[in-house]
C-alpha cells in the first residue's frame, strides 16, 4: 500500500479519534494533518503497523494538544488573578473618569453601546487582560473573531461615547457581576453572567 492510498484509508478513522478527543473540528484536522506529514517524513522501513502508528501518533498528539490547552488556561488564570484593575482599567477609554463615583456610567456606556459579544469580549480583554487563546475558549469564537469583536468594540467607544445617554436602567446581575469581578481580580462569575446576557440577545433576536 502506497502512502496516498494509506492516507485515504485511514485518514476519516484518524479524523474521528482526533475530534471525539478534542472536540474542536479545526483542531482535529490539524493534528491530523501533522500527523500525517510527519508520518511520510519518517523511516517507513521501522514502521510495522501503519495504522497503529498513525492512531498513536494523532492520540498523543491530541493529549499534547490538550495538555499545551490547559497549561494556557492556567497562566491566564494566574495572570487574570495578579491583575491590579484601576491601573488597567485607567489606561483605557475611560481614564477622565473617577473610579468610584463613575464606573457605573461607564459600564453603562458600554453595555449601551456595544453588542453582548463585542461587550463580553471587550470588558474580558481591556479590564482583565485576558488574552486571544483564552477568548477563543470561552466564546468558542476563533481568535480572529475575537480580535475583530474587540477591535469593533474599540473604535465604536471611541466614535460615539459622547453621544450616548447614560440614564439607562440598573444593569442588575451583569452589573454585579462586574464590580465583583473588579474587586477580587477574577472574572470566572462575570463571564457566566456574560454568556448569559449573549444567550438573551439571541433569544430575542430568534
Amino acid at each position: 500500500m502506497n502512502p496516498a492510498q494509506a492516507i485515504a484509508l485511514y485518514q476519516p478513522t484518524l479524523q474521528r479519534i482526533a475530534y471525539n478527543l478534542v472536540r474542536c473540528k479545526e483542531d482535529a484536522e490539524d493534528i491530523v494533518q501533522e500527523t500525517l506529514l510527519k508520518w511520510l517524513s519518517a523511516e517507513s522501513t521501522k514502521i510495522q503497523n501503519t495504522k497503529a502508528y498513525l492512531i498513536a501518533s494523532v492520540t498523543n498528539n491530541c493529549l499534547r494538544h490538550l495538555e499545551t490547552l490547559k497549561r494556557r488556561k492556567t497562566e491566564c488564570l494566574e495572570a487574570i488573578n495578579k491583575t491590579e484593575f484601576v491601573h488597567l482599567f485607567k489606561e483605557n477609554n475611560f481614564a477622565h473618569l473617577d473610579l468610584e463615583a463613575d464606573l457605573d456610567k461607564a459600564f453603562k456606556l458600554i453595555h449601551a453601546k456595544l453588542e453582548p459579544l463585542e461587550r463580553a469580549a471587550y470588558l474580558l480583554k481591556e479590564a482583565f487582560d485576558v488574552d486571544y487563546d483564552a477568548l477563543q475558549e470561552v466564546f468558542n469564537k476563533k481568535k480572529e473573531h475575537c480580535r475583530q469583536l474587540v477591535c469593533r468594540a474599540r473604535k465604536k467607544l471611541e466614535e460615539e461615547k459622547a453621544k450616548i445617554q447614560l440614564d439607562l436602567p440598573d444593569l442588575g446581575p451583569l452589573m454585579a457581576s462586574f464590580r465583583k469581578s473588579c474587586e477580587i481580580g477574577n472574572p470566572k462569575d462575570l463571564i457566566q453572567e456574560l454568556k448569559k446576557d449573549i444567550s438573551r440577545s439571541l433569544s430575542k433576536n430568534s
